[in-house]
């Protein structure tokens, strides 16, 4: 991919990492934070339970007075319902998210759909759409951008049954593009033959994008992401055409890996930064 028209040339700028806060797992919010403040990363993006654990008010205090700018939050979505009582419940969720994304001063709710229940996948895709459209009045009043993010087609029965990019654009583009866009998470995207393609006609659209490598082999469907460079993922080349859609803002580096969670979190948040400018 790196030869590609839109391949980026050259690193990218450290001022664009966002340290998602799951990369640093054995970390609290305060440390998460604290560790920032010292590693000079200005950008953070966290996750919706451990800013419960310390407060919605408390968090955004202590982001905002640490100086760091909030990338996105982490998650809403999760549409597909058995009835109408469990829909109301992610309804609710859902606005609550949109509300704690507001609070913590970032406009981007990243959204996982949620999975298929039993065997009817095309109803799960039709729900995942119904409750985007419920959802995006109430984000839009808010300033807050719905970000759907496909998943790897591994994780379409436990998380999402949006798994490629065109699948999430398709969706997107019903709306205002300040309302809803898509989330271009490198790990789950990458193997897509049709990513170049989906990407040239989601100009304007790309809120957020996501960083981490593929391991061969991958020691953990849901917690072995390699550290960038450790893997297979042109990460240079899937930068420069999300580039060329127009995206130019913070890059999240996600990586969900439980060795590298025992590491000491400086060690790690050190290695993210040499990773960043190494591989990015």
């Amino acid at each position: 991919m790196s030869n590609r028209v839109g391949a980026a040339d050259g690193a990218a700028p450290l001022e664009r990492l966002s340290l998602n806060q799951i990369t640093i797992d054995q970390w609290t919010l305060p440390e998460v934070v604290e560790g920032c403040v010292r590693a000079g990363i200005t950008t953070i993006a966290p996750w919706r339970e451990p800013v419960a654990k310390v407060g919605l008010d408390a968090a955004a205090r202590l982001i905002a007075g640490a100086g760091l700018a909030v990338s996105s939050l982490c998650r809403g979505g999760f549409f597909p319902a058995a009835g109408d009582g469990e829909r109301r419940r992610a309804d609710d969720d859902n606005r609550r998210a949109v509300d704690e994304a507001a609070a913590l001063g970032t406009d981007v709710l990243v959204l996982v759909c949620g999975p298929p229940l039993g065997r009817d996948l095309a109803r799960a895709r039709t729900e995942i759409a119904q409750g985007i459209e419920r959802l995006a009045p109430y984000a839009a009043q808010h300033g807050v951008r719905l970000g759907i993010e496909p998943l790897h087609p591994m994780m379409i029965g436990e998380r999402s049954a949006i798994v490629t990019l065109g699948e999430a654009l398709d969706i997107a583009l019903r709306f205002d593009a300040d309302e809803v866009g898509v989330v271009v998470d490198a790990y789950h995207v990458w193997w897509d033959p049709a990513l170049e393609r989906e990407l040239a006609r989601a100009g304007g659209r790309v809120v957020g994008f996501h960083v981490s490598d593929w391991l061969v082999p991958t020691p953990d469907l849901l917690q072995g992401r390699g550290m960038m460079g450790d893997g297979i993922i042109d990460l240079r080349g899937i930068r420069g055409l999300v580039e060329a859609a127009g995206y130019d803002g913070p890059i999240e580096v996600e990586v969900i890996n439980r060795d590298l969670w025992r590491l000491p979190g400086d060690e790690l948040v050190a290695l993210t930064r040499e990773r960043f400018a190494a591989a990015v």
